[in-house]
């Protein structure tokens, strides 16, 4: 019985040592962009040389989703969770000496994080793909500038390793990070040196990581945390928010129109198939009805932005601008207050993102007979 207890001591204390020294690993974020597997090859070098101290976990993880076979599978990363990692190692193609526009535009979400300091104190370091070489040092530059911009600690490979590659043929390292050059023919890319020197900034970048890990405040990543926008389904579950079938266009035009990132959508109070509270106020329908109205028209709008998002209301940046037409006599004046409904139905379902510039007017008469008329306007990823 004393043996089986201090066996059982033994192995406790096994498990107890286990998590202890994975909870002082660094916890290492390798974030790319990858277009034809390039950049991903060398990320998976990178992560290998993370790893090889025993002292760090790396994690793979792309800016956006890839038809790629090679990439499909790897995971997508959110810019709130970058603050939770002890560094990120930065992957891209070059783009005319520039970061590529998947990275690019990851980046420019990232302005919360900045301004709430999260990243200030992170160690960072990068390293990227290119067809020719042509640019690669400006690209890397402009790469770490941005990182500096978020104050992030720069960690550069320097000369480590480049008295062992192969003077022969054109390899892609600098001294800011390791590249490789994709357009040598008849060479394997990235090439085994490329590799290996992949693998020396991983190891180097882990020891960085380790050593400052802690240093840096988690505190701060507080802020973000809260401005966090919560899942659109739940919010629509949450305060039983049911959006209505797409209404179907009565004429030679479509529910809804795409120009880049901005969606326009124009509907009217249509609920199951008829005009909901038709008329104009003061004669046929009072002030509550049409607000009854414009709230099930704007209800009508979101099922339309839904269907123009492919389904994911979490894709929805920003709505940019309402515009409320109601049926009503000419001596009308409060227009805005009829609007409020609508309004406070987008504010409640988006936050903060449902926040709009906002015009009403009236008008002598409506389509349909409708009592409201909503023209929006959304930004959407």
């Amino acid at each position: 019985m004393k043996k089986l207890s201090t066996v059982f001591i033994l192995i406790l204390l096994l498990k107890i040592s286990t998590v202890m020294a994975q909870g002082n690993k660094a916890r290492i974020l390798v974030l790319i962009h990858s277009d034809n597997g390039g950049t991903y090859k060398l990320a998976k070098e990178i992560a290998s040389g993370i790893e090889s101290s025993k002292n760090a976990a790396a994690v793979i993880k792309q800016v956006k989703e890839s038809s790629n076979p090679e990439l499909k599978n790897i995971p997508v990363a959110s810019v709130d969770e970058l603050p939770s990692y002890d560094g990120i190692a930065f992957g891209s193609p070059v783009y005319f000496g520039n970061i590529s526009t998947g990275m690019s535009e990851f980046l420019s979400k990232t302005v919360n994080l900045w301004t709430n300091h999260a990243l200030e104190g992170m160690p960072a370091t990068v390293f990227m793909s290119a067809g020719s070489g042509a640019g690669k040092e400006l690209a890397l530059n402009a790469f770490r500038n941005t990182l500096a911009v978020h104050g992030m600690v720069l960690v550069s490979n320097g000369i480590r390793g480049t008295e062992n590659i192969d003077k022969t043929i054109p390899q892609g390292n600098t001294v800011l990070g390791v590249t490789s050059t994709a357009s040598l023919k008849d060479v394997e890319r990235p090439t085994k040196d490329e590799r290996e020197l992949a693998k020396i900034q991983g190891r180097n970048f882990a020891k960085t990581a380790l050593a400052l890990k802690g240093t840096f405040s988690k505190k701060q990543t507080a802020a973000v945390a809260q401005e966090k926008s919560q899942d659109i389904n739940e919010v629509l579950e949450e305060k039983n928010i049911i959006l209505p079938q797409v209404p179907q266009p009565a004429g030679n035009y479509k529910p809804f129109v795409r120009s880049g990132n901005l969606v326009f959508i124009n509907q009217v109070a249509l609920k199951d198939g008829k005009i909901l509270n038709p008329g104009k106020l003061g004669v046929d329908v009072n002030e509550q009805e049409v607000k009854e109205a414009a709230k099930a028209t704007m209800l009508n709008v979101i099922a339309v932005l839904k269907e123009a998002v492919g389904g994911d209301l979490n894709k929805v940046k920003q709505c940019v601008q309402l515009t409320g037409i109601f049926n009503t006599k000419d001596d009308y004046t409060k227009h805005a207050d009829l609007m409020n409904a609508a309004s406070n139905l987008t504010v409640e379902i988006f936050g903060e993102k449902g926040k709009h510039a906002r015009a009403t007017l009236g008008a002598s008469s409506i389509p349909v007979n409708s009592s409201v008329e909503i023209q929006a306007v959304f930004e959407v990823e």
